[in-house]
């Protein structure tokens, strides 16, 4: 069996890394993107909070804007997370894929396991999560949650002018056709591989290990895993806390 098959040990550590360095202009001015309340707490620490729900979590890295670091390390000092987990707080870069690999390059040895999770989605639940890590650990390189799409989708040629027509090439086929989240999962010698190697046509870290060509399998997401990027998405993510409060008894 080559190493790339081979699955990961079942007491294998894993950790988190939380790229949170963007500023968010599609929910316009003010704090960056993930530090925007939720409930009263930072989307930020509800990220991280839901990273820390796995037990198999043993260390969440948040890269934090590049001058924003100690602010950040303040923030989550400030707010309760679970004690079994370590958290490390690294400055950022110009680019999500530079911040992805600093992250990378702050985890300590003995690291098997790594996740990528957008801080824009704070309320995966913890059953995606441990789906993620498992799938990993009985041999996949990398694995990414997703959703069956709703919509019938269109491939079109994009207008020279936002909000002119644009003439449609062609309708993919629907079920072939998933809604990637977070948090992706990965062998940490293949994603580490992939950001020394892959450069350019950078969507998600899965990509970059499918330009490696390596194989990259689905589990079930979750749609409580929706990003927040929109002020609606905020208005959403606010009922999905009511209701769990109400479930939860609290």
């Amino acid at each position: 069996m080559s190493d790339e098959s081979r699955p990961t040990p079942p007491g294998a550590r894993t950790a988190a890394v939380i790229p949170a360095a963007g500023r968010g202009v599609r929910l316009g001015p003010g704090a960056p993107k993930a530090l925007r309340a939720l409930n009263g707490t930072p989307m930020l620490v509800h990220a991280v909070r839901a990273m820390a729900a796995s037990r198999a979590v043993s260390l969440v890295v948040v890269v934090a804007p590049p001058d924003g670091a100690a602010e950040v390390k303040t923030l989550l000092d400030a707010h309760a997370l679970p004690e079994r987990t370590d958290f490390l707080v690294v400055p950022g870069g110009e680019s999500r894929q530079e911040s992805v690999k600093l992250g990378l390059d702050a985890l300590p040895p003995g690291i098997d396991i790594v996740l990528v999770h957008d801080a824009a989605r704070p309320l995966v639940p913890v059953d995606t999560v441990d789906a993620v890590i498992e799938a990993v650990r009985e041999g996949a390189q990398a694995v990414v949650p997703a959703l069956p799409l709703a919509d019938t989708v269109k491939e079109v040629e994009p207008a020279m002018t936002p909000g002119e027509p644009e003439p449609v090439l062609a309708t993919p086929e629907r079920a072939r056709l998933r809604a990637v989240q977070t948090p992706q999962g990965f062998a940490v010698a293949t994603l580490v591989r992939a950001h020394a190697t892959v450069t350019e046509n950078v969507t998600d870290d899965a990509s970059m290990v499918e330009q490696l060509g390596l194989p990259v399998v689905v589990v079930p997401g979750h749609e409580e895993a929706f990003k927040v990027t929109r002020p609606l998405d905020l208005v959403l993510a606010e009922a999905v806390l009511a209701r769990r409060r109400l479930n939860d008894g609290f």
